[in-house]
């Protein structure tokens, strides 16, 4: 079943980011306005070897749908099995990673960098198409330029490549791999990406406060936003910016609320990966407690906790 089909536009996504989007953060985000998460990067190669490493990375909880498990990778001929894994995992779709900017990943010929090769790119999507039953959809950016050149794959010879297969959906990063996370962001090759998909087109890219989604969604066209670095320690973003649309206003959080969706991650995360979790929690704390009177000398407490009770302890003590 396409899940897709049953959302309302503009749809308000959980970018992926390796690192942040594990069960705990995509829970979080979706009590608190979004309508579809993505997971981190989980490599085909992994699930093909049946890496232990990379199965935890299947992991999400009862309630947590819709969400979308996202692949990488350049060999074609892994995907049916990496499929089965997603699929018994019970993700309501699977993403393909066309846009990861990281060295390491494109260095060794993944991520954006597979926009170099549009054989290659339509020979994976149509490999995972083949074999999958839920929606398949393909994240990348606008371009990036060829080997040793300054001439440019287009996302839009991306689009042109894969038009023959079944992808419902395409999320896209306005800017080039060389552009990286800093600039303008290209409504006008969005738009025409809008113009010539086939199927949804999701925008993602310098989106960090509610003004910045409505011009997006004004200058494109798109049929909804994928949120990114923007949810760091705001994972409730995605309810300031439908309130900003629906009455052109929006209230931000109280710090008691912000509390409280801290508690409320901390608890997920200890749930999810024990005290591990909390470890991994402190660089959220970070994130949650930044921009207030005395902030840093909070952190500075908060990267050291170690137990839910330590977190409360600091809370009980910040007060504005």
């Amino acid at each position: 079943m396409n899940f897709w089909k049953k959302q309302k536009t503009p749809v308000f996504v959980v970018a992926p980011m390796d690192g942040i989007t594990d069960s705990a953060f995509r829970q979080v985000c979706l009590n608190h306005g979004a309508d579809v998460a993505y997971t981190e990067m989980t490599a085909i190669d992994g699930l093909f070897y049946d890496s232990k490493n990379t199965i935890t990375r299947l992991a999400k909880g009862k309630k947590e749908k819709p969400v979308v498990l996202q692949l990488f990778g350049k060999r074609p001929e892994n995907a049916a099995k990496a499929m089965k894994y997603v699929e018994e995992a019970g993700f309501d779709g699977v993403d393909l990673n066309f846009g990861c900017p990281a060295r390491k990943v494109v260095n060794h010929g993944g991520g954006v960098n597979l926009l170099r090769d549009l054989n290659l790119c339509h020979e994976i999507v149509q490999a995972v198409c083949e074999a999958a039953t839920i929606p398949v959809s393909v994240k990348t950016r606008i371009g990036i330029n060829k080997k040793n050149s300054n001439q440019q794959v287009s996302v839009l010879d991306f689009i042109d490549k894969i038009k023959d297969l079944p992808v419902t959906t395409l999320m896209l990063h306005g800017r080039t791999y060389e552009e990286g996370f800093s600039g303008p962001v290209h409504y006008d090759v969005m738009r025409e990406a809008k113009r010539r998909f086939h199927g949804l087109v999701i925008g993602n890219g310098g989106l960090n406060a509610p003004e910045d989604v409505k011009k997006m969604l004004d200058e494109t066209g798109v049929d909804g936003v994928a949120l990114a670095r923007g949810l760091y320690g705001k994972p409730w973003l995605f309810e300031l910016c439908k309130d900003y649309l629906k009455i052109g206003e929006y209230k931000s959080y109280s710090m008691a609320k912000i509390k409280k969706v801290a508690l409320e991650h901390a608890k997920l995360l200890l749930e999810m990966k024990g005290d591990h979790g909390i470890i991994e929690m402190r660089k959220h704390l970070t994130w949650y407690f930044r921009g207030f009177p005395n902030a840093s000398d909070w952190r500075e407490r908060l990267v050291h906790v170690e137990t839910i009770e330590d977190i409360k302890t600091i809370f009980k003590q910040i007060a504005y």
